[in-house]
């Protein structure tokens, strides 16, 4: 386009000269208007070769001023850029009539909703909770876990809870199959272990007492225990079983309101806590769980996955069908764009200013003139031809009229 572009001011000059001989020549008078409209045209021509050079470089190497402009103000230009992309591009209405008209939520529910999307979502998840456990360091871990999980639980008083929970529990009465369990089993055993209540018993007999006696008495002790056993395990309203109740009962209101049970209660939990088995316990939590955590996150077929990319497909099914929690989630969506150019506009404009600060101007200028020069140039031949035309009316008033 500059050769084309300067072929136009060649063709003006020219036709100038072969205009300036014949008319010297004594050629006729439209020879004059065919040299006004060339030498204006060469005006032209130069004045926007002029125009058009000054904003990349410096005309023919001379520095006047107010040229290469593009290559001296390089971070002027980019600044301005910056501030005006900041200014109309991010503003928050702008930003935030953008994002809703786009439907975020609907979109990215119907990309969800299908299967292998979703697979592949719980996929990278997987990959990145497989990271985030794999870098931390189990000795951190475990020390965030003692202060913030286990010395929160011993700091906390143990008795209210409990009394409140086993309250609770003997009030649904939810405690009753472990009742029967232990009367099962307690029948189960008086019932196998014949034996040994007769040899207890024999045991607590005086020394002067005659073993027949202490046989007939081991038995009639045997038969009553047996039958208390039996009775307590078939009677649901046996006294033994309501006495269990009532214990059970206060015994819940003295964990909530009595000093003395719930000091005791703090020293079994002391005692609990400071057992070994139960430190080994709490510095093996984490490694257990760290254990299955890989072991889920590796598997496709683990129920941890499986349950992951269900509630992918349901969330999906949720936002595609535009119910209350997609119009939610384009709020949040809005507000969150809306809150990233309100606070963080200057920062990403600096991408826009850094960069141009960065580039080298005369490759700056090299970049901005491949991208615009072309249409630059027809500025030139307009130039050329708008200049002989206005030169040719020029010249055809001054014959006219003077």
């Amino acid at each position: 386009m500059k050769g084309v572009a300067l072929g136009f001011l060649v063709g003006a000059a020219v036709v100038f000269l072969l205009a300036s001989w014949a008319e010297a020549a004594g050629w006729p008078e439209w020879v004059g208007y065919v040299k006004a409209a060339a030498e204006a045209g060469m005006v032209g021509a130069l004045a926007d070769w002029f125009a058009v050079t000054a904003l990349f470089r410096y005309p023919l190497g001379i520095k006047i001023p107010h040229t290469a402009i593009i290559p001296t103000r390089k971070q002027q230009l980019g600044d301005s850029l910056g501030e005006f992309v900041g200014t109309h591009f991010l503003a928050p209405d702008v930003v935030r009539e953008k994002v809703r008209s786009a439907d975020v939520a609907k979109s990215l529910g119907g990309w969800l909703a299908r299967q292998e999307n979703a697979e592949r979502v719980t996929s990278e998840l997987a990959n990145v909770l497989r990271g985030a456990v794999t870098v931390l360091r189990d000795e951190d871990v475990q020390a965030v876990m003692e202060q913030a999980v286990a010395k929160r639980i011993i700091e906390k008083e143990w008795g209210p809870p409990l009394g409140a929970i086993l309250g609770q529990v003997v009030i649904d009465g939810a405690h009753h199959k472990l009742v029967d369990l232990v009367c099962d089993r307690s029948y189960v055993w008086v019932r196998d272990n014949h034996d040994t209540v007769l040899r207890v018993v024999s045991d607590r007999a005086p020394t002067w007492s005659p073993k027949f006696v202490d046989g007939l008495v081991a038995d009639k002790v045997y038969g009553e225990v047996l039958s208390f056993a039996w009775a307590v395990k078939v009677d649901v309203n046996h006294p033994m079983r309501l006495a269990l109740d009532r214990f059970l009962s206060e015994f819940a209101t003295d964990l909530r309101e009595d000093p003395e049970t719930i000091r005791r209660a703090e020293q079994v939990k002391q005692q609990v806590i400071e057992h070994p088995d139960v430190q080994k316990l709490i510095g093996a939590a984490w490694a257990t769980g760290k254990e299955m955590l890989l072991t889920a996150t590796e598997d496709p077929s683990s129920e941890l996955r499986q349950r992951v990319r269900q509630g992918l497909c349901r969330l999906g099914e949720r936002l595609a069908s535009g119910d209350a929690l997609a119009t939610k989630v384009d709020v949040w969506i809005e507000d969150a764009a809306a809150h990233v150019v309100t606070n963080y506009s200057s920062e990403l404009t600096t991408l826009i200013t850094d960069t141009v600060a960065r580039w080298d101007p005369q490759e700056t200028s090299r970049r901005v003139e491949l991208q615009v020069g072309r249409d630059l140039q027809f500025i030139r031949i307009n130039g050329t031809v708008v200049g002989a035309l206005a030169g040719l009316a020029i010249h055809t008033v001054a014959e006219l009229f003077f």
